[in-house]
């Protein structure tokens, strides 16, 4: 087991958002995170990160409880994560961001990004405020990728993209996932994307575990989705 969210309370200042959340996730393991708006998800995910403040629980990493880290510190033992925000630096060339991401790096792993997002390659002198939607995404995750992570969190990679576009992305971050050994965590809306790239899936509802099961078998089942997710399901 690489990532474990045991009996997690946690939230923000006087609000509580999960409520003895427990999940498990295995090593390259690739895990959907599903729900409605304000179920919980993307305070799980900063949870983990150490961005919500923990009431009570463990969230333990590759062994480790990770009680009182720091984010900085978090991500140097392994953890990757996406906000839903991409927070790039727009007045940056993609290379130069990318270049934020190496931390003590040689340059020659710019390589590693080009080769999983050629687009950004083509677009490596182009400011972060002139890329699409979908271009500051890749530029986001790949960013995180050159981190090392052996777990990456990411928070509606999708949101707002085209079709076409988030077809492009799932398919570099399947691959992303298989060559890299990556195990992910993806908080998603587009629901049936989200089961079709998962091997497993969580719906979080009021801050806990409402149902789980193999993505594959959940995306059969209507009546699940419809009550936990309903107008998310395409």
């Amino acid at each position: 087991m690489l990532l474990q969210i045991d009996q997690v309370t946690a939230g923000y200042g006087p609000t509580t958002v999960l409520d003895r959340l427990t999940i498990d996730v295995q090593d390259r393991e690739r895990l959907a995170l599903l729900g409605r708006n304000g179920a919980g998800k993307t305070t799980a995910l900063r949870a983990v990160m150490g961005l919500a403040t923990l009431r009570a629980g463990r969230i333990v990493f590759d062994g480790e409880d990770l009680a009182g880290l720091p984010a900085h510190d978090r991500a140097r033992r392994g953890l990757g994560y996406v906000p839903q925000t991409r927070d790039i630096f727009p007045s940056l060339t993609v290379e130069e961001n990318l270049v934020a991401g190496l931390k003590q790096r040689p340059r020659t792993g710019l390589d590693e990004a080009y080769a999983l997002f050629p687009r950004l390659a083509e677009r490596r002198r182009n400011g972060g405020a002139q890329l699409s939607g979908g271009e500051q995404q890749m530029l986001s995750v790949a960013r995180a990728l050159l981190g090392r992570p052996r777990l990456l969190l990411m928070d509606e990679p999708l949101e707002g993209l085209a079709p076409l576009i988030r077809q492009d992305l799932l398919r570099a971050f399947r691959d992303m996932s298989v060559s890299l050994g990556i195990t992910v965590v993806l908080v998603e809306q587009h629901v049936d994307e989200a089961l079709a790239y998962a091997d497993r899936a969580v719906i979080l509802e009021r801050g806990t575990v409402a149902h789980a099961a193999p993505a594959s078998q959940l995306r059969d089942d209507l009546p699940t989705l419809e009550r936990y997710v309903g107008m998310a399901v395409h």
